[in-house]
């Protein structure tokens, strides 16, 4: 079961949520990013209930929630810069239910979303980007942060795509893992951007990967 929660930006922005606690002592934290609002995205995504339900069995307390201007969050779209500030309020506000290291995990938009969230918050100790935007990406996404920004982040990176996404072909997302010092590479065939019925392989990638990096994660 997810409990719901609200909580706040820091320009005062009131955002929905739902937690999701393990059932033994957590041993660190997760904060689920949806893809675009303007496309219909929001927490409420089959893929991201099971990365949720995947993480919350390996002992994570996981927080999905709805960026600001979707379903009951309060505010409008902030073309994925202002989003920023919904990550950094949605990682102190899971912080308070679990101790340990905390994982972002985005999927498409809320990949680039959670990417430049991490870059400048320590509290992010890895990152699994899913389907992350890069070749024809829309226009409401904002760039990839520079090569030298790429290169100062030494965290742990999952970096997970289908093998026909049209957004974040492999090529390009291969260029990216090599400009991240700790990045991993995963490639799923026969599937895309969207990973319909193979909700649950994503799930357990991320899962596995948010378990073994968390073991050797300072707080």
């Amino acid at each position: 079961m997810a409990d719901p929660v609200r909580f706040s930006t820091d320009d005062a922005i009131s955002l929905e949520g739902e937690i999701r606690l393990a059932e033994t002592t957590p041993h660190g934290s997760a904060v689920l990013c949806h893809p675009l609002p303007r496309g219909g995205g929001s927490k409420d995504h089959p893929l991201l209930w099971s990365i949720r339900n995947a993480l919350a069995a390996r002992g994570f307390a996981v927080l999905s929630f709805n960026f600001r201007g979707v379903m009951r969050s309060e505010g409008t779209f902030g073309g994925g810069r202002n989003e920023i500030r919904d990550v950094r309020a949605a990682v102190g506000c899971v912080r308070t239910h679990a101790g340990g290291p905390t994982i972002t995990c985005g999927w498409s938009f809320g990949a680039s979303v959670a990417l430049r969230e991490a870059l400048e918050d320590e509290r992010v100790a890895a990152l699994a980007l899913v389907g992350l935007p890069l070749g024809e990406a829309p226009h409401d996404v904002p760039p990839i942060p520079s090569p030298s920004e790429l290169r100062a982040f030494g965290r742990p990176v999952l970096l997970l795509a289908g093998k026909g996404d049209t957004f974040c072909a492999r090529p390009e997302l291969e260029v990216l893992a090599g400009r991240l010092p700790a990045a991993e590479l995963a490639i799923l065939a026969g599937t895309d951007h969207f990973f319909w019925r193979r909700e649950e392989e994503v799930a357990d990638l991320v899962a596995a990967f948010a378990e073994r990096v968390v073991c050797d994660t300072p707080t």
